[in-house]
């Protein structure tokens, strides 16, 4: 396990497991916890073995929201720069080839939902709350969630949240499409860790090339979408994971899959 000053980061089975470690202020996203996740990042990044990532947080939340008492002793230059910074570390993430599953339990408030918004896969319970209730502080979300959410559930649902900041729990989370799997509050991190592990037991290249087909693809028109999905199937053929996978199914056996 390898700690940092607001989280820690393990890896088992080709998993890796990224634990939000500030409990005190609910791991409320600061400047510290930035320059974490930036290092975190770029492990991920330069690590070939890492076929999955989790993120969950420790404590009673996995993340509440910003840092509100850093936040109040900025200069409009030092917030304008820990937003931009924020901004652009959340898109890193988002950008990670491999995918990446949130653990949510207590809450995911405005940068805690933004950053699970970065997810591929949101696993949470019920009982969690939801919202981006930053307009009762006088901003709005600034680390993508305007973005991000109005693309995965839809501008209606967004403008709701968004303007009214309003919280919900799991269930309607859950309706929004905010949430893909709802599980008993005790069984997220299980769960999560049951997707990883179906995950890992496919073809790296291929489940690489379905996450960016999906995200790259959805921001083109659907003539361009194609293409890319085409190109990227194409690509897949020739490789030696492809071959390993259907000759392992014609011979009735389990693939050894070799990322190649």
């Amino acid at each position: 396990m390898t700690d940092f000053n607001t989280l820690e980061m393990s890896v088992e089975s080709s998993i890796c497991t990224i634990t939000l470690n500030q409990p005190q202020i609910l791991n409320a996203v600061n400047s510290r916890m930035l320059e974490d996740l930036d290092q975190v990042i770029s492990i991920i990044e330069q690590d070939m073995d890492i076929r999955v990532v989790i993120i969950h947080g420790n404590g009673k939340a996995f993340m509440a929201g910003g840092d509100i008492k850093e936040m109040m002793g900025m200069t409009d230059q030092e917030a304008a720069d820990f937003v931009k910074k924020g901004n652009a570390i959340y898109t890193r993430f988002a950008n990670l080839r491999q995918p990446v599953i949130a653990a949510m339990h207590g809450f995911a408030l405005g940068g805690g939902l933004e950053l699970a918004l970065t997810c591929d896969i949101r696993v949470s319970s019920p009982e969690i709350k939801l919202g981006f209730p930053e307009v009762g502080l006088g901003i709005i979300p600034g680390y993508g969630g305007t973005q991000r959410a109005s693309r995965l559930i839809g501008t209606g649902k967004t403008k709701r949240l968004a303007l009214t900041g309003e919280i919900i729990d799991g269930n309607e989370g859950y309706q929004f499409g905010l949430i893909d799997k709802l599980v008993a509050k005790d069984a997220i991190l299980e769960e999560a860790n049951k997707m990883a592990q179906k995950i890992c037991k496919n073809a790296p290249l291929a489940v690489e090339k379905a996450k960016e087909s999906i995200n790259k693809g959805s921001n083109m028109s659907v003539e361009k979408g194609l293409e890319f999905e085409n190109n990227n199937v194409t690509e897949l053929f020739a490789s030696d994971d492809r071959r390993e996978g259907m000759t392992a199914f014609v011979e009735k056996r389990k693939p050894e899959f070799r990322r190649k």
